[in-house]
């Protein structure tokens, strides 16, 4: 019998049938965003949910509902994204990685896969999303940035100011200024754990750490926060605008190549720091030598 044929059909060819027991499995998932219509299963358009689903289904036989931890828009990518399935306990709870990535395209990976107790969430057992924003502000284009970057080299940007405008930021607020519509969620309270700013060269990287966030908050906030890198917008005047909940004022959405959920946090997860934590590398050229041979 092929590999390919499903375990369903396995199993009723042996006589026997699939378990009623089922186990919850928790993954690792890391996608390049850019070929995706976001995270969230559509059903005219390729997304990240609907290709694991089709993968488990083509193993399984049947198709199984997959939970995510957080939605990421179209393009935006995902270095740790986090989800979970009730599958038979038939097979082995480690063994799902190496199952799905046979069986996924090579912009998906599941880096890892356990066991995890049937009350635990992907989303709803989530405390905190971290996300990771980077600039390449270099004038001379790069192709093997591009995919991963917002390419912004107009004029310089302040490392100080952008920092001086996400620190207002940090704690629980209001953030009307950067919830875009189509949004289900009630409201526009948002609680900011962490904000950071920092550069490598020619790469700047801003980092935003959350309970959760609103639908495209993190890209309105990166789209405004080149204002005030480049000194057209001041510090106080950005963090009066969100104060006030200007949304009128907030016009720009930064490019979602630039974005990546970059980790998800939870009081109980069973992967190591090293499968999940710091997954997306940062870009960091060697400098030239002061002399070429040629």
């Amino acid at each position: 019998m092929s590999p390919s044929t499903p375990l369903v059909t396995q199993l009723r060819d042996k006589g026997t049938s699939l378990p009623c027991q089922t186990q919850r499995v928790a993954l690792v998932v890391q996608y390049v965003g850019t070929r995706f219509h976001g995270w969230q299963r559509q059903s005219q358009a390729r997304t990240v949910q609907g290709d694991i689903e089709l993968a488990l289904k083509s193993f399984l036989g049947y198709y199984v509902t997959l939970i995510g931890a957080g939605r990421t828009d179209a393009g935006v990518h995902g270095a740790g994204q986090v989800a979970h399935f009730d599958a038979p306990t038939l097979i082995p709870a480690h063994r799902w990685a190496t199952i799905l990535n046979a069986r996924l395209p090579e912009d998906i990976l599941i880096r890892a896969a356990a066991i995890v107790p049937e009350d635990w969430h992907a989303q709803f057992s989530a405390r905190w999303r971290r996300y990771r924003y980077t600039l390449y502000t270099d004038a001379v284009p790069n192709l093997f940035v591009s995919p991963f970057t917002w390419h912004y080299y107009y004029q310089p940007l302040s490392e100080t100011l952008i920092q001086a405008a996400l620190d207002p930021l940090v704690g629980y607020h209001d953030l009307s200024a950067f919830h875009r519509a189509g949004s289900g969620r009630a409201h526009s309270w948002v609680e900011l754990q962490d904000a950071v700013c920092h550069r490598q060269a020619d790469f700047l990287m801003v980092e935003l750490q959350a309970t959760g966030f609103l639908y495209g908050m993190v890209r309105l906030i990166m789209g405004l926060l080149v204002q005030v890198g480049r000194g057209l917008l001041s510090v106080d005047d950005f963090t009066h605008l969100w104060q006030t909940q200007q949304r009128e004022q907030v016009k720009y959405s930064a490019p979602a190549k630039g974005l990546c959920l970059l980790r998800v946090g939870y009081d109980t997860f069973p992967f190591a720091p090293n499968l999940w934590f710091d997954t997306q590398p940062q870009f960091q050229f060697s400098p030239p030598p002061l002399t070429v041979a040629v």
